[in-house]
């Protein structure tokens, strides 16, 4: 959010005038405390919480909308596939070194040995079958592009939304002058509804602080104990291979593309903090497409397809969350995975990830379907099952960090393809960070 040019007055002037990130920062650490304080009591305020999340899916369809269609119809259509080969490579790449990095973090710290698990009785078993790769190339093309968009379908709803950008952007430049107005007048409206949603996105994240609180302190309250118990090491040893991923392969990937990777982190913050407390790569991607315009120069030809696409199809804090748990469900009945397992975990993350967004409880989902590909079967009962279902006394915070990475990667590769299609503005680049979006 941008910072307000004449200091508010009135009674609650005190909190309007107070940097946003500091007011996060505050509702974080304070809905910590209070989760471990108070325990499961705390649970009451979780309504202000879902509220926030809720504030936040609200607008996610809109934006992604109207942004997508002002983009695409911005941009000439043999740049536009350009864009998105580029991005669709990069996302790609970022996936298979993320579950390497979860492999290898997951081999080092070894969480789960001599845990020597045996099977449990009622404990519950589950199975998912992956779709095949034709049925999720052919679910992207919606049969009701109305309904895609009611049922929250992200890749249909790209899809169509595209193709109506496109098709803007042929008649803009028609010949019949007639054609070329209505088209225009179609421009304008979709370019208007995208300035509407951001200046909506400004008045949620006014009230983000107090979600945040909610939203921290009911998740230590129900979750705090056990993350500080026999699964510590597991927590670590993800968010060690998280950080790792963020600063070796997103800022060296940056790097290469003669960015500089610690002004990214610093303009991308506000992103990053949204996502790890609303856990929601979808409902933060308002936020995130502002971050982009606003702190990193990002043309919105380039971003407005390029994020959208990043929060359905980029899933590399998912990827290293399949690596570090297979890991240690593996260790903790007493088996080891081999190295050709391993690669079986990275080409089967990789895969799934493309079509995994739109599953209820993706990265569960996820999760069975690696696990089978490496012969870790969850029975009923059974000592997998187990230490599937140990894994989920922490999946809260293990989330939390994995949606942060999955944006900050989603940015990094926007601004990515951005500075090699010239489309990143240096002068944006050049101003002073207390103009930034700030969270």
């Amino acid at each position: 959010m941008t910072t307000h040019s004449e200091p508010r007055q009135g009674l609650l002037g005190w909190y309007f005038n107070t940097n946003l990130l500091i007011r996060i920062l505050v509702g974080l650490i304070a809905g910590a405390v209070a989760g471990l304080v108070f325990g499961p009591q705390i649970a009451s305020v979780s309504p202000l919480g879902t509220a926030l999340v809720r504030l936040l899916k609200m607008i996610v369809m809109p934006v992604v909308i109207f942004t997508l269609v002002v983009g695409s119809a911005s941009v000439h259509p043999s740049r536009l596939g350009r864009i998105g080969v580029k991005a669709m490579v990069l996302y790609l790449l970022t996936s298979g070194f993320a579950v390497a990095m979860g492999l290898l973090f997951a081999n080092l710290f070894t969480p789960g040995e001599s845990m020597n698990l045996v099977g449990v009785a009622g404990a519950a078993g589950k199975s998912a079958t992956p779709p095949s790769m034709v049925d999720t190339l052919l679910n992207i093309i919606p049969t009701n592009p109305f309904g895609a968009i009611t049922s929250g379908k992200m890749l249909p709803t790209i899809f169509f939304t595209i193709l109506f950008g496109i098709a803007l952007s042929h008649l803009r430049e028609h010949d019949d002058e007639r054609v070329q107005n209505a088209a225009q007048t179609v421009f304008y409206f979709f370019e208007g509804g995208a300035e509407v949603m951001y200046k909506v996105v400004n008045w949620i994240l006014e009230y983000a602080p107090i979600g945040v609180f909610a939203l921290i302190a009911v998740v230590f309250g129900k979750q705090g104990s056990q993350a500080f118990g026999p699964l510590a090491l597991v927590t670590l040893t993800a968010y060690a291979a998280f950080i790792c991923h963020a600063v070796f392969v997103y800022g060296g990937m940056l790097t290469l593309y003669g960015i500089n990777a610690f002004e990214f982190f610093t303009r991308a913050k506000a992103a990053i903090v949204t996502a790890f407390v609303t856990r929601s790569s979808g409902g933060t991607l308002p936020v995130t497409m502002e971050v982009a315009e606003k702190n990193l120069g990002v043309s919105r030809g380039v971003y407005s397809f390029s994020l959208p696409l990043g929060a359905t199809v980029n899933m590399d804090g998912n990827a290293i969350y399949q690596g570090v748990c297979a890991i240690f469900v593996s260790l903790a009945i007493g088996s080891h995975l081999s190295l050709g397992n391993q690669i079986t975990i990275i080409a089967t993350a990789v895969l799934i990830s493309i079509g995994s967004a739109g599953v209820p409880g993706a990265g569960a989902i996820m999760l069975l379907m690696v696990l089978d590909s490496v012969g870790l079967k969850v029975e009923p009962g059974s000592a997998v099952a187990a230490a599937y279902a140990m894994i989920f006394g922490i999946d809260a915070l293990l989330d939390m960090g994995r949606t942060a990475l999955n944006v900050t990667g989603d940015l990094a590769v926007t601004c990515a393809v951005a500075k090699s299609e010239g489309e990143l503005d240096q002068v944006v680049w050049d101003h002073a960070t207390g103009a930034l979006v700030e969270e």
